[in-house]
């Protein structure tokens, strides 16, 4: 088995990589994937950088050219509902693209001919989170995350994503990732920390955040990883 393990920016694989201490580098597409043996499975690690263009071409890559068979995606994404605090870990049940809009054609929001609204996350890796959630005493809730090419920051628009997909967060990169393993037929499970929310404060630093939250979903992940090897 080939498991990949995928994030958007370099901070938030450096702590699986010093989790694993050895792997070989490849360059490839413009990018680094770094493999690695874990209790006798090969990992494939990398960051795809931002939105949903350069997430697509990574998971694609790490599935088609490294042979992955599995993919777990773990990062930061903003709160749409009211229930999510910064720091809060949310599971994706299902994926949908907030930006893609072809209702001048009279398909709803992110839907395009021959493809679906929301992509749905591996149901038996969903069940796994919430046992890895209880063995290191954490509260983590499953949602529906909105995908977009935007950082959004306008409220009434973030408003409108959580009314018109029900959405409970969003991020840049997940329901591309979703879209490539549904395509693909691989099993994906996507994990986010909440970095930004209606609790924030003035002294909130992003960077710090995505420094801790990275260490903490890398040790949520690896425990993931270990669920899957047994299973």
């Amino acid at each position: 088995m080939k498991i990949a393990i995928m994030g958007a920016m370099p901070e938030e694989v450096a702590p699986i990589l010093e989790k694993l201490g050895e792997y070989t580098t490849t360059e490839y597409a413009g990018n680094k994937y770094y493999e690695a043996t874990y209790k006798g499975v090969e990992l494939v690690i990398a960051y795809s950088k931002i939105g949903k263009v350069f997430s697509t071409l990574t998971a694609t890559t790490m599935i088609e050219h490294f042979g992955a068979q599995k993919l777990l995606f773990s990062g930061v994404a903003g709160a749409i509902s009211p229930s999510l605090k910064v720091g809060d870990l949310i599971v994706a049940t299902k994926l949908s693209q907030h930006d893609l809009d072809i209702t001048a054609f009279g398909h709803p929001f992110g839907y395009v001919p021959e493809g679906a609204v929301f992509v749905e996350a591996d149901t038996q890796m969903i069940a796994m989170s919430k046992k890895v959630a209880d063995e290191m005493g954490k509260s983590v809730q499953e949602g529906i995350i909105a995908t977009g090419d935007q950082f959004v920051a306008n409220e009434e628009r973030k408003n409108w994503i959580g009314k018109e997909f029900g959405a409970d967060a969003l991020e840049m990169e997940g329901a591309s990732v979703a879209v490539v393993c549904d395509a693909l037929d691989v099993p994906f499970f996507i994990l986010r920390a909440i970095s930004d929310a209606a609790d924030m404060d003035a002294s909130f630093s992003f960077d710090e955040f995505l420094e801790t939250s990275a260490v903490e979903s890398a040790e949520f992940v690896m425990k993931m990883v270990d669920k899957v090897i047994a299973a």
